[in-house]
Formats: C-alpha cells, structure tokens, sequence
C-alpha cells in the first residue's frame, strides 16, 4: 500500500474529538517506515489536489478528498466471471474515458480480460455476451456507462 493510500485511509477512519471538534490524528503517527520528507511531500501533493485541507485543529479530508476516497474504495468492487457466457466473442466494446479517471479505465480492463474479451485497441475490445448484468448495473453507478459503447455482431470475433 503506498503512502497516500495509508495517509488518505488513516485520516478517512479518524473520529477524535478535542475541545469540542472532530480531529484527526496528526502528529503523524503510523508512518514509522516513510522518512518525513516523503511524508511531508505526499501531504503537499494531496493539499494541492484538494483531497486534504488545513484547519486550525490539523488536517482533514475535503470533500473531494472524502469522495475521492469513496470512488477510491468503489474501485476495488470486483466482479466473477459469468458461467452463462457463451464461447463466440460476439460483443463489440468500445469506450472513451476521460484521462481524469484513469483508475475506472484500468478497472474496466482488468474485468474485460478477466471475462475473457480480447483487446484489438487499447480502447476496443471484442468477446463473449453477455456481460454480467451486475456489471453493467455498477457501471451505471459510477457514471461510466456513458463512456462506453457497446454492439452486438452478427456473427463471431474469429482471432
């Protein structure tokens, strides 16, 4: 687990409350492995992209820190391999997602080798139908479904 995953998670599970506030833990505990530079270093990359900010009581999540976290978590939902799939690769993918989620791109191809599809583009896949209908209902929940197309052929992907 890098740094920023321990920081971003150590200050996700922290409820301490001082004179009346919620809190978290900062006097950098935890981190014994991580020099303080990198520390310090990590903790400056995250201000700048607005996951943490600064208040008088030590340093919080935003709330884009709390929902990069939350699509952070989401990201790691894995799904099984169907046993209804057929053996043709006969569904055409193809998807255009934008450079800012990177992490939901790699996910999804991740699960299209793992349901057996095969790449012909980076962003072009063909392989069996059909894809699993919780899959496609989490793809909804995360918004990417607008980014990807997706076309039944007429007659089998032959390799």
């Amino acid at each position: 687990m890098s740094i920023a995953k321990e920081i971003l998670r150590e200050l996700w599970d922290t409820e301490i409350k001082y004179k009346g506030t919620s809190v978290n833990i900062f006097g950098i505990p935890r981190f014994k492995k991580y020099s303080q530079r990198s520390i310090r270093t990590v903790i400056d990359r995250l201000k700048r992209k607005n996951i943490i900010e600064k208040q008088l009581t030590g340093v919080i999540l935003s709330k884009n820190g709390k929902e990069y976290v939350r699509r952070k978590i989401d990201s790691l939902k894995q799904f099984s391999k169907p046993k209804n799939i057929s053996k043709d690769k006969n569904l055409l993918l193809m998807f255009d997602v934008p450079t800012e989620r990177k992490p939901e791109r790699e996910w999804l191809r991740w699960h299209l080798k793992k349901f057996d599809y095969m790449m012909i583009q980076k962003s072009v896949w063909v392989g069996p139908s059909p894809l699993p209908a919780e899959f496609k209902k989490y793809l909804e929940e995360i918004k990417l479904d607008k980014c990807i197309r997706i076309f039944k052929l007429a007659r089998s992907y032959i390799e």
